[in-house]
């Protein structure tokens, strides 16, 4: 081994660079921000949120989004899970149906609840169509203000709003698309829970995997019901009202495929 002392100083004190593993607390470090964030606004306005269950669960979804990319990111997909609310929460009005304030949840979206049901499959389709409507009106939107600031922060949340409204038409319960198709044919709910399984079984994923036994679950007893004279008298549909949702259901899944097509920007968060 040569001598050390035959190099000058500077060398003899230099150390040779090692390398890095996964900065592990660089990551804890950014993580714990928004969480401490929001423990502190939970702290002081804890009491006050849980008495509106529709702000807390929003800002608690906000909070939630927050993990997953910037904050525009978190607060366009709320808005965007509200607006589409908003538009069934409008049909069941409009139908005279008592319906609550949207309330979201964390990775899963948002939902409304009713104390009383529509009473035909008719009505239930043209509640269940009223969200993705509206929702992919409020995509839309952002796309043309996108367009107007050449913005791809607002194309890439446009991107997802028509994405969200057309998982959102699979034709399976508990999803809008399942109740669409009630006033279509039931073996849509069949061709639909297949197209799902083989989603699950191709991509793997906690939320579908949670979407597919509630499918299935709501299936079957559907399937037991059918013969009962109130099941079939409920899944009475006239034939230009079938034409008008299948003309809606069809139309609207064509349009938001377009409006993914027009929207994709590269990945950005």
């Amino acid at each position: 081994m040569a001598d050390m002392e035959q190099y000058p100083q500077e060398w003899r004190e230099y150390e040779p660079i090692q390398p890095k593993g996964f900065d592990w607390r660089g990551l804890a470090r950014k993580l714990w921000a928004p969480i401490a964030a929001i423990g502190a606004f939970l702290a002081k306005f804890g009491a006050v949120l849980l008495k509106f269950k529709f702000l807390f669960s929003m800002f608690i979804s906000f909070g939630a989004y927050l993990l997953l990319g910037p904050w525009w990111f978190a607060l366009g997909l709320v808005g965007l899970l509200f607006v589409h609310e908003m538009g069934h929460v409008l049909e069941a009005r409009r139908q005279g149906l008592p319906v609550s304030v949207p309330v979201f949840i964390p990775f899963m979206g948002a939902l409304i609840t009713m104390k009383e049901m529509p009473h035909n499959a008719w009505k239930e389709a043209r509640l269940a169509i009223a969200g993705p409507i509206v929702g992919s009106l409020g995509a839309l939107v952002l796309y043309l203000l996108g367009v107007a600031y050449n913005s791809h922060d607002l194309k890439a949340l446009a991107f997802l709003g028509f994405f969200l409204n057309l998982f959102n038409l699979l034709p399976v319960v508990p999803l809008d698309g399942g109740r669409v198709t009630a006033a279509l044919h039931p073996a849509l709910w069949l061709v639909g829970f297949v197209g799902l399984l083989a989603l699950v079984i191709y991509r793997p994923n906690p939320i579908l995997i949670i979407i597919l036994l509630l499918a299935g679950s709501e299936l079957w007893r559907r399937w037991r019901l059918r013969r009962a004279p109130q099941t079939q008298d409920y899944y009475r549909v006239e034939p230009h009202r079938r034409l008008i949702i299948g003309l809606l259901y069809f139309g609207l899944a064509a349009a938001l495929v377009f409006g993914m097509h027009a929207t994709h920007v590269p990945h950005s968060f």
